[in-house]
């Protein structure tokens, strides 16, 4: 059995039908309808002429100036993209004008109503590009178009009623593809404005120094989940769509997720108690396990390491929570580092501690006013061992360089003063036939 809505589309289809098959009829008969289309259709190619002819000339000419933005030669691609829409427009508006007062009004309505629709389609395809995400930005595209088109066309009101008859009912929830799609439309359009408006105070929290960077990222996630928030119920309830009745679906699936996704909260809530506490912010050198690197960025779910070979890791918050992070930045940039070395026995070891405290003390980036010292740490086998010890305030600039330079000092500052750095050596003696025989008879009896 058909319904009285279905019913009623049924008999607006129908109507339309009619009407597309008289306007057909109409312009198969010679007068100003079929006179209107011959004229759209010679602007139509005179459209596609000047696209290509003022294409190659945009593209030129922005070839011969240099220093354009990013966004400026967006903007220019996206005008060359639809430069034949743009020009039939603009084509299409100056004959409506003209006609309108040399004939009736009546014998230009087509040609206006197309200036117009094709005006629109370019204003629409423009500003979509606000929105980032491309398979939405489509969908918005889409959809605002095939409005339009249905507006301009006096059905609108029409195809609207038949999608809201279009529903399913609980209770006294009840929802349509009306009321579907106007939601996507709305809420679209919030995140739009919401990321504009996001992006601006992120830009400006960023450019504030007297604000840590942890709490500068923490201050931009929490502005964007504030935005998008909002954006998304004021979204919601524009249609008109009650929350009340999804509150307990809502707890139900967030149980479910509790559950499922231990790992992922876990996560989330260690990147928070990251970008609080400060243990750990962008820019800081840390050292987890044989990962030595510099935190780039603390995502919602991970942080990104970059090593000095070029290696990002992306580490899990709850890792640097529960692991143990040495942080070589972490309540300041002062950094002790440590090297050994050893030296003949036959130099003296007042001469070698001071030689290489001031081979030290020489090289870039050691600090001055906290002194290198040395030390002797034992006496080994071939050598007299030191440890030498020295300060640095900028550890992001690597560790294994400036401890490769301070070696290096090392060495032409003994070189120079003729301290000897000794190997190993083993002494190897050879025994004589009768002396072999004597030592195996004595270990046999042995």
């Amino acid at each position: 059995m058909i319904t009285d809505p279905f019913a009623d589309f049924l008999e607006t289809l129908q109507g339309l039908l009619h009407g597309f098959l008289a306007l057909g009829e109409g312009l198969l008969v010679p007068g100003w309808r079929q006179y209107q289309v011959l004229i759209l259709v010679g602007l139509a190619i005179a459209a596609w002429l000047l696209h290509r002819l003022s294409g190659n000339w945009l593209q030129a000419w922005v070839r011969s100036h240099e220093g354009w933005s990013k966004w400026q030669l967006r903007v220019i691609v996206q005008i060359k993209r639809r430069l034949g829409l743009i020009w039939f427009a603009s084509l299409a508006g100056a004959v409506y004008l003209v006609m309108q007062n040399i004939t009736w009004p009546s014998r230009s309505y087509l040609i206006g109503l197309f200036a117009m629709l094709v005006f629109v389609w370019v204003c629409i395809a423009f500003a979509a590009r606000l929105v980032r995400n491309r398979p939405l930005r489509r969908l918005v595209t889409w959809g605002l178009w095939i409005y339009a088109t249905l507006f301009f066309l006096n059905v609108a009101d029409d195809v609207a009623a038949f999608l809201d008859s279009l529903a399913i009912s609980i209770g006294d929830f009840r929802l349509s593809i009306l009321k579907v799609i106007t939601a996507l439309v709305v809420i679209g359009l919030l995140f739009s404005l919401a990321r504009i408006v996001s992006h601006a105070m992120a830009s400006s929290i960023r450019k504030n120094e007297d604000i840590s960077p942890s709490m500068q990222v923490l201050a931009v996630k929490g502005v964007q989940i504030a935005f998008y928030g909002v954006a998304f119920f004021l979204g919601v309830k524009a249609v008109g769509i009650d929350l009340t009745g999804l509150a307990v679906l809502s707890g139900a699936i967030g149980v479910g997720l509790g559950f499922g996704l231990q790992k992922v909260v876990s996560n989330l809530v260690s990147g928070v108690i990251i970008l609080i506490d400060k243990s750990i912010k962008p820019g800081d050198v840390i050292s987890l396990g044989e990962t030595f690197g510099w935190i780039q960025t603390l995502g919602a779910r991970y942080a990104s390491v970059v090593t000095r070979d070029g290696k990002e890791y992306l580490i899990p918050n709850e890792d640097l929570i529960t692991g143990q992070v040495v942080n070589w930045s972490h309540s300041n940039e002062f950094v002790r580092l440590d090297i050994y070395f050893g030296t003949a026995y036959g130099d003296n070891p007042h001469e070698v501690r001071k030689l290489a405290i001031e081979a030290a003390k020489g090289v870039d980036r050691v600090l001055s006013f906290k002194a290198p010292v040395c030390h002797i740490v034992g006496f080994g086998d071939s050598s007299v061992d030191y440890i030498l010890r020295f300060w640095i305030r900028d550890p992001t600039e690597g560790l294994t360089n400036i401890r490769g330079n301070v070696y290096l000092a090392l060495w032409d500052a003994f070189k120079d003063n003729g301290i000897s750095i000794p190997f190993p050596q083993r002494e190897v003696k050879v025994l004589d036939e009768s002396r072999l025989e004597l030592s195996r008879s004595t270990s046999d009896k042995g």
